[in-house]
């Protein structure tokens, strides 16, 4: 039976593209219709009728045919359109002879890394190289390249000269210069290093629809270079545009001021000045007009045809400053209802950078998400197994974007701020088909989520405000009074999802925003009484207020205040559960007494975490410009800014991640030594009250043991200087008795 609430409808986006996402006419290869797999090689081409590919894509990760893979859905949004997409999935791309296999495409190659970054995916926090792979069959690593995107293209334009058109998260944040954590060295665009004809930022289906049905068409990509979304690269700005000067420290600062969404802008404000006035770079230059809107006729906005000159790839490799400043000017122009163009010059020619796509409707994802998705993988793999895929193949994407803003996330800078929610019945006929279509479906629905599991269908109350605003995060330092909290349609959501037949529980695997949980207290109830398998993971990431505002997370008293909803629930729904926090050590803006603190607390609380994420610098996100710059760009920028402390170098990190285990015997010689350089010596001991124990027996012994082997093979390899190039041990060398053995015979044999 339904509910007053269960007819609430919320309102739709109010950002509208010019046209709809399924508006363009079918291309003429719809005849075909959809394929059961997009062809992977010529064999399935043949047996499709098909000649050639319209469009192939190149992905590095495996070709799983399923909604939460973003080659499965790019292609198939494409084929709806009436192309014939091929896949290249994992090719070997140390010759051009693999992206050959489909033969020359028709009108152009897309390439993606895939769901992961690259170097994300081959390497560790601490830059150690992984030997697995959740997206390729059997687990197996080294099935992609490092930077997968630059090689792929370059194969593909040598194995044709079409046109290339990059995408997914590992473009989208590579769009500018950026910082790049594994060289430790400001990379140019991506564009650059590529050498790629477009790139596609965020969600793509808007543009490469728009794309793809204009190179259809015959358009060259001259003619197409002011498509939202897409960034190219040029000689000079587009024509008709007028230009800020943002190429010194906060010449714009007045980013910070935010014009009222309830007036509208002159038509001879600053904005819309010559270039020569605008790059002034005075305090007294003429500032922004505004004047209430009484005139009946459309005054242009302050945004529109108008871009802001980033300061120049050398000039941001050089100057961290600049860096910061440049970061903090991107993060304000991610609104698609306001953003303006960006553009930063390398050398000769400009990274031009187009305003962001809107977003979807309801009705638009709802029909992004009911394409004829197989659901598997493709058979070409056998009975390998996908680790990736086994986790999702019965989770249930209900959302895309997150007004969070967390500075260490790179999701609000590849999909946006805007919520773009499905509609319930949509997600419900997911949920049937993946009882009829998953093998070995148990009744269990892994997760109904998204980037946040509570943020479905929440968005800002008011229109005009939304358009306009260049916030962060909607919910710090506090939850902004525009922001609609009742998560009512999601409580709705998963009481009709349960009660579909042939499911016997539905679980909740995203990250539970506990800010915006407590808001709505019903939410709480629910989630806890029927939406947990005995453990829920949160993510305070920290317990001190330094450290989380450089996170932009809120601070633990809201922590306090949702655990103590849990427990009240949990009780109340006569069940045992527990939650398990996550936490990030060496974040930038942590000191090592935040960190011990945090140690403190976690044993306090008889937390002993198994594993630990060290702060991973991705690029684009706001915490990497604080980890390169140790500034902070979350507030204005210049020279004589905050200076955010930021733990580097390998034993620093390692210091703070021992503090996360503080209960792993093998830290605690780490920590007694940092205990002792801190003054804390007091926190060494068997009370309560301490962190780590003394030095037992056993670790003397061990000690002991270790440095009379050292003196002892010292000593023996003393009597023998004669003999030229033998290896001493010194207090400084691990003791390592086979190898160092091997290469002395080494030199001894060579002397």
């Amino acid at each position: 039976m339904q509910t007053k609430n269960t007819l609430r409808v919320k309102p739709q986006n109010r950002m509208k593209a010019e046209r709809g996402l399924f508006s363009f006419p079918k291309y003429w290869a719809e005849c075909y219709g959809p394929a059961p797999f997009l062809p992977m090689s010529r064999k399935e081409m043949d047996q499709l009728g098909w000649d050639s590919c319209d469009i192939i894509l190149v992905t590095g990760d495996a070709y799983v045919d399923h909604p939460s893979f973003g080659m499965a859905v790019i292609g198939r949004v494409l084929e709806a359109q009436g192309f014939r997409v091929g896949i290249i999935a994992q090719p070997d791309w140390r010759s051009k002879d693999a992206f050959m296999d489909l033969g020359e495409p028709n009108l152009f190659f897309g390439v993606t890394a895939g769901n992961m970054d690259s170097m994300i995916n081959r390497y560790t926090a601490d830059r150690k190289l992984r030997h697995d792979d959740a997206y390729t069959p059997g687990n197996v690593g080294g099935k992609r390249p490092d930077r997968a995107v630059t090689v792929y293209t370059q194969r593909c334009k040598e194995a044709y000269k079409k046109p290339v058109v990059i995408g997914g998260i590992e473009a989208s944040l590579r769009r500018i210069a950026h910082y790049d954590y594994w060289s430790d060295k400001v990379r140019r665009s991506v564009l650059f290093d590529a050498k790629a004809d477009m790139l596609i930022f965020g969600n793509a289906e808007r543009p490469l629809i728009e794309v793809a049905h204009r190179f259809a068409m015959g358009e060259t990509l001259e003619q197409m270079q002011d498509i939202r979304g897409t960034a190219v690269l040029r000689k000079e700005p587009l024509p008709g545009w007028q230009g800020v000067d943002s190429t010194h420290v906060d010449v714009i600062g007045k980013i910070d001021p935010i014009p009222s969404p309830y007036e509208y802008v002159e038509e001879t404000c600053a904005v819309s000045q010559t270039a020569d006035n605008e790059t002034a770079q005075t305090p007294e230059a003429k500032p922004i007009v505004i004047q209430p809107h009484t005139a009946k006729k459309q005054r242009r906005k302050p945004w529109e045809k108008t871009y802001v000159m980033l300061p120049a790839y050398d000039v941001v490799r050089a100057e961290k400053t600049l860096y910061a400043h440049a970061s903090r000017i991107l993060h304000k122009e991610t609104n698609p209802g306001c953003a303006r163009a960006l553009a930063q010059r390398h050398g000769d020619r400009i990274v031009w950078i187009n305003p962001p796509a809107y977003p979807l409707e309801t009705e638009e994802m709802d029909a992004v998400f009911d394409l004829p998705y197989a659901r598997v993988p493709h058979p070409s793999y056998g009975n390998a197994k996908i680790p990736a895929y086994d986790m999702i193949k019965t989770s249930v994407n209900i959302m895309r974007g997150c007004f969070g803003g967390c500075t260490f996330c790179s999701i609000t800078e590849h999909e946006g701020r805007i919520i773009q929610s499905r509609s319930e019945a949509s997600i419900i006929r997911e949920i049937e088909e993946i009882r009829d279509k998953v093998p070995g479906f148990t009744g269990v629905i892994s997760d109904l989520g998204g980037p946040t599991a509570n943020m479905y269908q929440l968005r800002c109350k008011s229109a005009k405000a939304e358009q306009a605003c260049r916030r962060l995060s909607c919910v710090w330092p506090s939850i902004c009074g525009h922001l609609d909290t009742d998560q009512t349609p999601t409580v709705e959501l998963y009481r009709k999802a349960r009660d579909v037949e042939g499911v016997k529980k539905v679980l909740i695997a995203s990250g539970v925003r506990y800010d915006l949980a407590i808001e709505d207290p019903n939410y709480v109830r629910e989630l806890v009484t029927h939406h947990v398998g005995g453990y829920l993971k949160i993510a305070p990431e920290h317990t001190e207020k330094a450290p989380l505002d450089k996170m932009m997370k809120p601070g633990m008293g809201t922590y306090d205040r949702f655990k103590e909803l849990f427990d009240k629930f949990s009780k109340e729904a006569g069940k045992e559960q527990y939650l398990i926090p996550y936490f990030i050590s060496a974040h930038p803006g942590t000191t090592d007494e935040d960190m011990l603190n945090l140690a403190l607390w976690l044993k306090a609380n008889n937390f002993k975490l198994d594993q630990v994420q060290n702060f991973y610098p991705s690029p684009m996100a706001n915490a990497t410009t604080m980890y390169h710059t140790n500034k902070n760009p979350i507030h204005k920028v210049n020279h004589k800014s905050e200076q955010v402390d930021v733990p580097k170098g390998e034993i620093h990190r390692r210091l703070h991640r021992a503090f996360l285990r503080y209960h792993d015997p093998a830290n605690w010689p780490m920590i007694r030594k940092a205990l002792q350089d801190m003054g804390k010596a007091h926190l060494i001991g068997h009370s309560g009250r301490c962190l780590v124990p003394p030095e037992g027996r056993d670790e003397l012994k061990g000690k002991k043991h270790k440095e009379h082997a050292k003196r002892s093979v010292n000593k023996a390899y003393a009597k023998g200087k004669a003999q030229k190039g033998l290896t001493r041990f010194s207090d400084d060398q691990p003791f390592n008795r086979e190898k160092n053995n091997k290469a002395n015979k080494r030199k001894a044999t060579r002397s």
